[in-house]
């Protein structure tokens, strides 16, 4: 039996220049295909690069995902898309919008 799974989309709600951003970039809207509202939040921030996906502080083991802009609800809401735009049937994951993976930096030289 397959999972009944929902269009979501995470819009941005926040201003640019408001400081919950700090150093995490706005990501613009990302809709994706997920569980539940939480879990659309957790869908698209696994498709965000980790501190342990790249030689970068701060050390092995040490995850920065809590810190996610897409788990915050200052900075984004999370709305049920039931426009028929998009199928729900399909894999658990991003449907449509970039996430960004340049927001960590390898400390490796070359």
């Amino acid at each position: 039996m397959q999972e009944e799974l929902q269009i979501y989309r995470l819009v941005p709600i926040a201003s640019p220049d408001d400081p919950h951003w700090e150093n995490r970039p706005p990501q613009g809207e990302v809709i994706v295909r997920a569980r539940s509202t939480g879990d659309a939040r957790l869908v698209a921030n696994s498709a965000e690069l980790d501190f342990t996906d790249v030689d970068a502080l701060p050390a092995e083991g040490t995850s920065t995902d809590m810190a996610s802009p897409f788990r915050s609800e200052k900075l984004y809401t999370v709305i049920l898309d039931d426009s028929g735009k998009y199928p729900n049937a399909g894999e658990r994951g991003v449907v449509e919008g970039l996430v960004r993976v340049d927001t960590i930096v390898s400390t490796q030289l070359d």
